[in-house]
């Protein structure tokens, strides 16, 4: 729960949901369109499942259209489909990466801070860098 609240955030942050807004849309819109020219197809649920089948590329064969229009329309979903994921997916990789950097940075700041100034600290502080020290000589060992 806590990573899709946390991927939430971050299409939210991005903006990107609204990407996936539209795209959601335009596909319920596109079944409604393959409903109607399709003579093939006479229930909304039957058009949202060849959607979903042109989406995952996975083609089952089991709903198949014949007009023009509908066919214009798969291979428009199909696109759109490449492209909202090739875009959500490095948006929300490259923000994930820019945060873990930028508390990396905050990490290190704090720490050199301590470092600049260790004559004021007391011993238990500086057990504490010593520990934290010989903590990421460990990780840095494996």
């Amino acid at each position: 729960m806590k990573r899709l609240r946390m991927l939430k955030n971050i299409l939210v942050r991005t903006k990107t949901h609204q990407i996936l807004i539209v795209y959601t849309i335009f596909v319920l819109c596109s079944a409604l369109v393959i409903l109607l020219v399709e003579p093939g197809i006479n229930r909304y649920i039957d058009a949202l499942w060849y959607c979903y089948a042109v989406v995952s590329t996975t083609g089952f064969g089991d709903v198949l259209v014949v007009t023009v229009i509908s066919k214009a329309l798969s291979l428009l979903v199909t696109i759109y489909s490449s492209l909202v994921i090739a875009i959500v997916t490095g948006v929300v990789v490259n923000f994930y990466t820019e945060v873990t950097e930028m508390q990396k940075k905050e990490t290190l700041t704090a720490f050199m801070d301590k470092l600049e100034h260790l004559d004021e600290m007391s011993k238990e502080e500086l057990r504490d860098i010593s520990s934290q020290v010989k903590k990421f000589n460990n990780n840095v060992r494996k």
